[in-house]
């Protein structure tokens, strides 16, 4: 029989998540997608994601690919992406089924990965699990200065979780930068071609450091060639990272 492939966008708010992948004894994403689709296409469905996400991190553009045996046009594209939103929980959303060429990937195909993360100054109990509130002064200068010393490196080991089964830590950022944006609401956003387990929270929590005064801007070049995640700063709480946008040759 033969198989057709789709890529599926959505979106996710991950606090009731232990991230996107499926994990023994563990509420996943991929686990409710799947479940979804199975129901739907009554076929046995297996999605792969364009990455893993952590606990508790949100995702506002997420993409997945899967195979089945159906296909169909646009009007009947969109009735799947509203039947699959009628099944999936609330805190998930589904934006659109792609139709892809058969070797395309969710995963190596991606060009760049984009996340923000979001720091309040003011407490603010709408924004529980959705930023991160942080009390004092932050030199926001020292912060941009120090994030744009991450760029010429590729050896991130130093912002790595211990024993991941990767490769290389090597990944190539394209940009980073914090920005002040409407309601006091301090966003860190980082470009770059892949991201190992843990780094968005990790360089955050450095630059926070730094903003702080705990560190020196030039303490940013020891930390990273000495490659040991404890020379680094404290990783930031997940509710504050999301995942914004992911970029394909194929997709517009």
């Amino acid at each position: 029989m033969s198989k057709y492939r789709f890529f599926i966008e959505m979106s996710f708010v991950g606090t009731n998540y232990h991230g996107w992948q499926i994990q023994k004894n563990a509420h996943s994403v991929q686990a409710e997608l799947n479940a979804a689709l199975c129901t739907l296409f009554q076929e046995d469905i297996r999605t792969l994601g364009a990455g893993r996400t952590d606990t508790g991190v949100h995702a506002k553009q997420f993409f997945a690919h899967f195979d089945v045996s159906k296909t169909g046009n646009k009007s009947t594209l969109d009735k799947w992406a509203f039947q699959l939103n009628c099944m999936v929980p609330k805190d998930m959303a589904i934006k659109r089924i792609i139709p892809v060429s058969v070797d395309a990937h969710a995963r190596f195909d991606a060009l760049s990965r984009t996340y923000k993360y979001i720091i309040t100054q003011e407490k603010d109990p709408f924004l529980e699990n959705f930023s991160c509130f942080l009390y004092g002064k932050l030199d926001v200068a020292k912060m941009n200065e120090a994030a744009q010393l991450l760029i010429p490196y590729t050896d991130f080991s130093c912002f790595s979780k211990s024993r991941t089964q990767v490769k290389t830590n090597d990944c190539i950022i394209n940009s980073a930068h914090w920005k002040l944006e409407k309601d006091n609401r301090l966003v860190f956003t980082i470009t770059a071609n892949r991201f190992l387990r843990n780094m968005v929270r990790a360089i955050v929590g450095t630059l926070v450091d730094i903003g702080q005064g705990k560190l020196e801007t030039e303490d940013l070049h020891k930390i990273i060639l000495g490659k040991k995640r404890s020379a680094a700063g404290e990783s930031m709480p997940a509710g504050g990272l999301y995942l914004v946008d992911i970029k394909y040759p194929y997709i517009s």
